[in-house]
């Protein structure tokens, strides 16, 4: 780990404990997610402080971290739900920048990435559908992108579109002749409509998640993000290492969830002593330790292995799977050892365990992942 990467995780625990907590129990922190407002005021915090979007290039105003740097920033932003949010880093404005950065024109980056690096705005990316539609089958898209002369006229629908309501552009994915193509587009252009926001077990990203409606949605062919039918592989550009900053992100909650509940039980007492002096408190926490270090180093790996430029796709479903799975358990322990006092909103355990909960499903469901890595493992024996 580089100093630079110790020292700017240092300050951003310090920013998250002293100017971001205070602000978990604001009114404007609802279900789903905080406000735009609330969110605003937050990373103005950040950007005075010097730590907003600290992982896109210096050029966007970030610090230009390696994948392996993130992770220790990340880790110490999720400490608070709200920290992601302060410093900009929060999905799926951050798999939108780094997807951006990766695949944009320059024409693109300064219409798009400038102002959502700068946390002015906010943006939502298109491409899980309902019911019959791509979810954890992009094959099964039925959203569509026909051409018509320079222009493309998307038609379909979208659900679970995190950020939808409130964001100011979106990365559209649909179905065109030969793959999938993606499309930047403005939130406000005819034919885009949110239908309703799903009320979730989550609620820490601003703007819920969404039901958008594309209806002969007219875009030009300037608003194609890389090449055309080129939409599948951008999307594993962007999600191998959007599955990984999840993790990290979700381990700074976990690790507080696990340091409320370890103070809790060292001053809570019961038949005589301290519950952390009953067995089966303490082997409960020490469990936490365990399984928080085991999905550090996994972090650390596969954040390890992006920096050698490899695409990450086998090592980011491990992570996911081993790091949400660990943390969830983390997380029901937690709401276990404080007994009432865990379930009730007194402290931020209790979100914590929501949220770690609904992080095994996105970005693919555990099961997705494991399904994944046997067919690798099938391809491998079977040579």
């Amino acid at each position: 780990m580089t100093e630079r990467a110790r020292e700017l995780a240092a300050a951003v625990e310090k920013f998250i404990r002293e100017e971001v907590i205070p602000f978990e129990k604001d009114p404007r922190n609802g279900g789903h997610g905080p406000t735009d407002e609330l969110a605003d005021e937050l990373k103005a915090k950040a950007r005075a402080a010097g730590l907003i979007a600290p992982h896109v290039g210096e050029e966007w105003g970030g610090h230009g971290l390696t994948h392996s740097e993130i992770a220790i920033v990340f880790r110490a932003a999720g400490y608070s739900p709200l920290g992601p949010i302060a410093l900009n880093c929060m999905a799926p404005d951050e798999g939108n920048m780094h997807l951006l950065e990766k695949v944009a024109s320059t024409e693109q980056k300064e219409r798009y990435l400038r102002p959502l690096a700068m946390g002015e705005t906010r943006s939502a990316f298109l491409m899980t559908e309902p019911d019959g539609g791509a979810g954890s089958d992009p094959s099964m898209m039925q959203t569509v992108a026909r051409q018509d002369g320079n222009h493309w006229v998307v038609n379909g629908r979208k659900a679970f579109i995190t950020g939808g309501e409130g964001a100011t552009a979106a990365i559209v994915m649909a179905k065109t002749d030969e793959g999938a193509t993606m499309f930047l587009a403005d939130m406000d252009t005819p034919g885009i409509r949110i239908e309703r926001i799903l009320d979730t077990l989550d609620s820490s990203m601003p703007g819920g998640h969404a039901v958008v409606a594309l209806d002969n949605v007219r875009l030009t062919s300037d608003q194609i993000l890389g090449e055309a039918h080129q939409g599948f592989k951008y999307a594993q550009v962007r999600l191998a290492p959007a599955r990984l900053t999840h993790c990290m992100r979700w381990w700074g909650t976990a690790k507080r969830a696990h340091d409320i509940a370890a103070d809790y039980a060292c001053k809570r007492h019961a038949f005589g002593k301290p519950l952390i002096d009953h067995e089966g408190v303490g082997y409960q926490l020490a469990d936490n330790k365990i399984d928080l270090k085991q999905a550090e180093l996994m972090i650390d790996w596969c954040a390890g292995v992006l920096d050698t430029g490899a695409q990450g796709t086998e090592e980011s479903s491990m992570a996911k799977v081993a790091v949400s799975e660990a943390l969830w358990r983390v997380a029901d322990r937690c709401v276990q050892v404080m007994g009432g006092t865990g379930v009730t909103r007194d402290t931020v355990v209790e979100q914590a365990f929501r949220e770690i909960r609904a992080f095994r499903i996105y970005d693919g469901p555990s099961e997705v992942h494991r399904w994944s890595l046997a067919k690798r493992i099938k391809k491998q024996f079977s040579q």
